[in-house]
């Protein structure tokens, strides 16, 4: 009857990230207040669609923002008097996307799953059963947050921004190209990276390496990821690619690189769409890649009869078809063995309390 409750209306995990804390429990360090009848109601009549959205807009704008921030504390204090170095550099950019990452879980995964990426939201309905119906929805936030994290930091940076924009101008290098203002927001390739074979390959073999640690680190079988560490190694996975391969443009996000590319255009004009004809790239690229990567995990390296051992999963038909498997393969994990001795425990007692 408790799971049943926890599970009703605005109480349930949606797919996603959650699926990795599935036997995590909260503990009560101090009593809280008592919830009132009132507040119960405007839950229950809020839209569970709107909490899940809000939740995705919000997660990627915390991983957005401080990512893109850094950029631009790097970028405009190129020629400071004192030095660069007091101000970022490649390094602090890979930490602050990785933070970003772990407080947007951290923070939002609870409501909507905590996909932050419409590759992953996708990944979800093609492997793990996510409703297709809410896939739009999802997507939208998702670029809807990157938006607003843009304006926000232009909107933060602006006289520093103004500065940047005339003096670019006035060095005859126009608004948009790599280093320059519209690459505070979005990505560009280096004026001599005119293959566009390399360019997709490289953003191919990136997306693929994060999409890859974050369906390990969702797999609730995997034992070497607990609730507190997945938000961090998912967001050092990141990192990792930002520290190598940030200065031959990735994008890694459809939703991150979108919304900020189009505040990108609003202010600087829309080359920020067809510079180097690139854009197509970093917006398209992440979604098949990370189909290929949880495919490579889903069909060579997911062991789904540990899921189910492990009391993560169950079989289709039940404990019934788990018998059948095993009787079929002759093979059968420790985890699943217990599994079965505890069901059959419970009906041979089932089964003698009726006989007493």
């Amino acid at each position: 009857m408790g799971e049943d409750l926890h599970r009703l209306q605005t109480h349930d995990l949606e797919l996603g990230a959650t699926e990795a804390i599935q036997k995590h429990y909260s503990r009560h360090v101090v009593a809280t207040k008592p919830v009132s009848q009132r507040k119960l109601d405007f839950e229950h009549r809020r839209p569970r669609w709107l909490r899940e959205c809000m939740a995705e807009a919000t997660g990627v704008f915390y991983y957005v923002f401080p990512g893109i921030a850094a950029i631009a504390s790097f970028t405009l204090n190129a020629e400071s008097p004192i030095g660069v170095t007091a101000f970022g550099s490649l390094f602090q950019i890979g930490w602050a996307f990785a933070i970003g990452i772990a407080f947007a879980i951290i923070t939002c995964a609870p409501t909507s799953g905590g996909h932050f990426n419409p590759a992953i939201t996708i990944c979800f309905a093609v492997w793990q059963g996510f409703p297709w119906k809410k896939v739009p929805h999802y997507i939208f936030s998702q670029v809807f947050g990157a938006f607003i994290a843009g304006l926000l930091m232009v909107g933060m940076y602006w006289p520093e921004i103004q500065l940047f924009k005339e003096e670019s101008l006035a060095a005859g290098k126009g608004l948009v190209y790599n280093g320059g203002p519209a690459s505070l927001l979005c990505t560009f390739p280096n004026p001599n990276q005119t293959n566009l074979g390399y360019l997709f390959l490289t953003e191919w073999f990136v997306d693929s390496f994060i999409g890859i640690v974050i369906w390990a680190n969702l797999d609730p079988a995997n034992p070497f990821v607990s609730p507190v560490s997945a938000p961090f190694a998912i967001g050092l996975a990141y990192a990792a690619m930002v520290w190598g391969f940030a200065d031959i443009a990735i994008s890694t996000n459809l939703a991150r690189d979108l919304g900020t590319r189009i505040v990108a255009a609003i202010f600087f004009g829309g080359e920020s769409f067809t510079y180097l004809n690139y854009s197509w790239i970093a917006i398209l690229v992440n979604v098949p890649a990370t189909l290929f990567a949880t495919g490579y995990y889903e069909f060579l390296m997911r062991d789904s009869l540990s899921s189910i051992g492990k009391g993560h999963a169950v079989h289709e038909d039940g404990e019934e078809g788990l018998r059948r498997h095993i009787t079929n393969t002759g093979h059968i994990e420790t985890g699943a063995a217990n599994a079965l001795r505890k069901n059959q425990s419970n009906s041979d007692e089932y089964n003698l309390g009726k006989r007493e």
